[in-house]
């Protein structure tokens, strides 16, 4: 496998980047903080997505300030060409993956999940494998060499494989437990079943039941006989009581006809008192008539009628009077109609004039008014108008402090970014002295601390004859370099600090000015606005003062019209006065002929009430009669029924009743009594039956369970064996990888340390490392010095990378070596020593091979050189190949 392209577009400090790898050794160089690592970052972003990113999130790897970011990684495997595209989004507060595609020689693969999936799949290694085979991080060299056995041995599994078959082997462990767990359960449930069953064979239920089927045989018998002397009892009972019922109905009936006889003689004799009152009111009645009569005579005299004149003659005239009442009334209401016409007329009238007066006196107000806020206006343009001289001293008195200044006028911006850059710089430079000049204290202490003891301070062994007892002087005398050279850094950085404080002063220099200027233009506006302002007041003064004058000419006219209105009133309520006199004399007339109507009508009344009570005395002395015929029946009917009772067959009646009563008193409570004993026989026998069927259902239950149990085992030992098949296998091959790592492991250290002071490696089945002198002695690894670990660890991942590139049946294809900033903890001698390492790789067969580094050494000896630049201005980073590199190559 290898890279063949790859583009960003605002990826971390790439704002639009794109990438040609070729086949190769190719280095990616730059000065530390440029974004070299940000390029392979991005590889390893497009592959696994968010798994490459450790604790970051996605919002981490979107450029400060842009909305999105692309990532497009095109790749070679097994001889088929791949590509992915990744887009991501900020939607809110996070950022989310907007696309994500990977096109396959098959097909295209949509969503994150998925292509992560594919890429495993394909590879053979997800993102933790990845980095521990062949992306080798920064700061990560000494990763392997510093894990423990069993961390070292899971990452290696894992790589290899092998981590599958320990979880098909946990896997048939856990099922084999869990068969154990189900076959414990299913005994104990056997045990229990086998328990019960033997508990309900010893209670003998068969010969309870036919016991208690006899016992309910003989409490049907009873409970039959005595429902039948009940029966019997209660038929005499019934006939009894059927005797007594129909005497207590002839006893009733005689009581009711004995109310009803007393009852008609009470309203024969209320009727007659009736007929007295209905006599002693017409005699009454009679006198009224008499006055009714004497008064209509003495009406009609005062009238205008004749003496004979009926109820109709009244009625007439009555109307006559009223139909001219209504003429006077209609010619009334039409004079009020006129009367309010003229007073409302009257009133608009004067009311419009008041109006009118009141809005010449507004207008009188209002021009007063604007008279006032013209002298005001023209004071405040005035005091603006001199506003405009202050503001002009104050912009030339900000633009004095540029007469001593290094940059002129408006160049303040450009110059404060500049000074920026520059401490970026020096802070960029400052941080990378302080990270060698730690690194190489360390060394110098354990140096130092070693030669105390009496030992190299690079291998630890004795210093006699050791060939790195100078390189301590060496370490000592880069200390004091790198010290200076950290001086020389923080005064310059300091130096820069205070220009930059001169520089942010004009800058708020340039920008008050601005301000300033901006505040001028506004004024200068409010004073022309102001001009017209005053303008248009005094043509609004005339107006107002015009206007005054026309609307009291208006309100004189309207109150002449009020005037005239109200003396047209006055002539119409004269004519009222005629109108009521004479309607006051028809209401006298029609008092007095409606108080003889009202006579004439009670003479009538009188006369029909008289008539009214004659009759109804009448007709009560016909329904007395009827009543008296009525009562003779009553009495006749109730002789009969008092003849129709025989008092010797009521006593028997009821001497039957109490005696049948008695017996069912008896046995009604035995019966129900042998009816509860009934029902307790069936529940027991019911309860006997259901154990018996309980009893074989937990039988077939028994049977059902020891069948399972029996499979359980069988399950069971097969788990077992497959167990331990899994754990064999994965002890088998582990074996082979431990023999053919520690050879490649040998092979590759050799083509590093040839002839030096270390024979080989040994590498045991736990991949516990030791690493031994020419003189047999063994070393751990952590004894090494420190560029000697680094390389150590170096040569380990290329041999695991061999080992996973053969693979276990032939060769396999391999994703790029990728080395991330690998000379981190070496010297010079080391880097090469380095450079041999990385060109045995390719010489083995590594198609790529990508380098991550600051140092000139590698950069010369690489087939492909990319080079790393920041803008400090920007703070974004460009990629650009170099079209020629040095003579000196790996191959040589």
């Amino acid at each position: 496998m290898r890279f063949r392209h790859v583009r960003m577009e605002n990826f971390k400090c790439y704002a639009d980047a794109e990438l040609d790898l070729e086949t190769g050794v190719t280095v990616i160089h730059g000065v530390n903080g440029s974004g070299k690592s940000s390029l392979l970052e991005a590889c390893f972003f497009a592959l696994y997505g968010s798994k490459a990113l450790d604790e970051r999130t996605l919002d981490d790897v979107i450029t400060n300030g842009a909305e999105d970011a692309e990532i497009e990684l095109v790749f070679d495997h097994a001889g088929e060409s791949y590509r992915i595209e990744r887009r991501l989004r900020l939607t809110g507060e996070r950022a989310q993956t907007a696309k994500c595609v990977l096109e396959t020689p098959d097909g295209s693969v949509d969503g994150a999940r998925a292509v992560r999936e594919y890429v495993t799949e394909l590879l053979r290694m997800d993102a933790e494998a990845f980095v521990n085979c062949a992306y080798v991080r920064q700061g990560e060299v000494n990763k392997l060499i510093h894990a423990s056995p069993s961390d070292r041995q899971d990452m290696i599994d894992d790589l290899l494989q092998l981590g599958k078959l320990e979880e098909y082997r946990e896997r048939a462990s856990k099922a084999r437990l869990g068969i154990k767990t189900v076959l414990d359960g299913q005994r104990d449930v056997i045990e229990n079943l086998e328990s019960k069953i033997a508990a309900k064979e010893d209670k003998e239920l068969h010969a309870q039941l036919n016991e208690l089927e006899t016992e309910l045989s003989e409490s049907n018998a009873e409970i039959e006989r005595l429902e039948g002397q009940i029966e019997a009892a209660r038929d005499t009972r019934d006939e009894a009581e059927s005797v007594l019922d129909e005497y207590e109905e002839k006893r009733d009936r005689i009581d009711d006809l004995e109310g009803e006889i007393e009852t008609l003689q009470e309203k024969i004799s209320e009727t007659e008192q009736e007929r007295d009152r209905l006599k002693e009111e017409i005699t009454e009645r009679r006198e009224r008539l008499d006055q009714l009569e004497t008064k209509r005579d003495d009406l009609l005299a005062d009238s205008e009628l004749d003496s004979d004149a009926g109820l109709g003659a009244v009625e007439t005239t009555l109307e006559n009077l009223e139909e001219r009442d209504d003429e006077l009334r209609d010619e009334l209401e039409s004079i009020n109609i006129e009367i309010q016409e003229y007073t409302s007329e009257a009133e608009n009238a004067r009311e419009r004039a008041d109006e009118l007066e009141a809005e010449a006196e507004t207008a009188r107000e209002n021009a007063e008014e604007l008279e006032t806020e013209l002298a005001e206006a023209e004071a405040e343009l005035d005091d603006r108008r001199k506003k405009l001289g202050d503001i002009d001293d104050e912009i030339e008195t900000a633009k004095a402090q540029f007469e001593d200044a290094p940059v002129a006028f408006g160049e303040a911006d450009d110059h404060h970014e500049s000074l920026e850059a520059e401490a970026e710089e020096l802070r960029e430079a400052l941080t990378d002295v302080r990270t060698k000049l730690e690194s190489a204290k360390s060394s110098v202490e354990e140096a130092e601390a070693l030669l105390e003891q009496g030992k190299c301070p690079e291998c630890g062994q004795a210093v006699e004859d050791s060939p790195h007892v100078d390189a301590l002087a060496d370490d000592r005398e880069r200390v004091a370099e790198l010290e200076s050279r950290r001086d020389d850094l923080e005064d310059e950085r300091s130096a820069v600090r205070e220009r930059l404080d001169d520089a942010e002063t004009l800058v708020e220099a340039e920008a008050s000015v601005e301000q300033l200027r901006g505040n001028r233009r506004n004024v200068e506006q409010l004073v022309e606005e102001r001009e017209a302002t005053l303008s248009d007041k005094r043509d609004r003064i005339t107006d107002l003062e015009e206007r005054a004058e026309t609307l009291d000419e208006r309100a004189e006219e309207k109150r002449a019209v009020a005037t005239e209105a109200d003396e047209q009133a006055d002539d119409r309520r004269e004519e009222i006065a005629t109108i009521n006199a004479e309607r006051g004399e028809i209401r006298a007339r029609r008092e007095r002929l409606e108080s003889l109507e009202e006579t004439l009508e009670a003479i009538e009344d009188a006369e029909d009430g008289i008539e009214d009570r004659r009759e109804s005395r009448a007709d009560k002395a016909e329904l007395n009669e009827e009543r008296r015929e009525r009562l003779a029946e009553k009495r006749q009917r109730k002789n009969e029924l008092q003849s129709e009772f025989d008092e010797e067959r009521i006593e028997e009646a009821r001497a039957d009743r109490t005696r049948a009563t008695e017996y069912l008193e008896e046995a009604e409570p035995a019966l129900e009594e042998e009816r509860e004993n009934r029902d307790d026989l069936k529940g027991r026998i019911g309860g006997i039956e259901a154990e018996l069927s309980e009893l074989e259902d937990l039988r077939e239950e028994h049977d059902e369970l020891v069948e399972r149990r029996d499979a359980l085992e069988s399950l069971y030992d097969e788990a077992q064996r497959l167990q331990e098949t899994y754990g064999d296998l994965r002890a088998e091959l582990r074996q082979q990888n431990v023999e053919r790592l520690e050879r490649l492991l040998n092979e590759t250290f050799d083509l590093v340390y040839q002839n030096d002071s270390y024979s080989h490696i040994e590498l045991d089945g736990e991949y516990e490392l030791t690493v031994f002198q020419k003189d047999g002695a063994p070393l751990d690894p952590d004894q090494l010095s420190g560029g000697e670990r680094a390389l150590f660890n170096l040569s380990l991942r290329c041999a695991i990378y061999r080992l996973l590139a053969e693979g276990i049946e032939g060769a396999a294809p391999m994703p790029p070596l990728i080395l991330d900033e690998p000379t981190v903890f070496l010297d010079s001698g080391h880097v090469s020593q380095l450079v041999e390492l990385i060109d045995s790789m390719r010489e083995l067969g590594v198609e790529q091979i990508v380098v991550v580094s600051h140092d000139d050494e590698l950069v010369v000896a690489a087939d492909d050189v990319v080079e790393v630049r920041k803008d400090p201005t920007s703070n974004r980073s460009t990629v650009e190949r170099r079209e020629e590199i040095g003579t000196t190559a790996f191959a040589e």
